[in-house]
């Protein structure tokens, strides 16, 4: 099951996903977003060191690394 959170402006229900992403440089990320569908990238939990916050004036969710 994927992790969700849902949008304390919306009420829309969001799903945390990742994906590696290659740089020009030739390293690799990993990026983390939330939609609104499961798909191919859900994950099933937030990385350790990342929290839930969201932004005030669209309501989606977002990951930040904890301070």
């Amino acid at each position: 099951m994927a992790f969700s959170t849902v949008s304390k402006k919306s009420g829309k229900t969001y799903y945390l996903h990742s994906r590696l992403q290659k740089l020009r440089g030739g390293h690799e990320v990993t990026l983390y977003f939330f939609g609104s569908e499961v798909k191919e990238g859900a994950i099933n939990a937030i990385p350790e060191g990342y929290e839930v916050s969201e932004n005030e004036r669209t309501g989606l969710p977002l990951l930040k690394k904890k301070k």
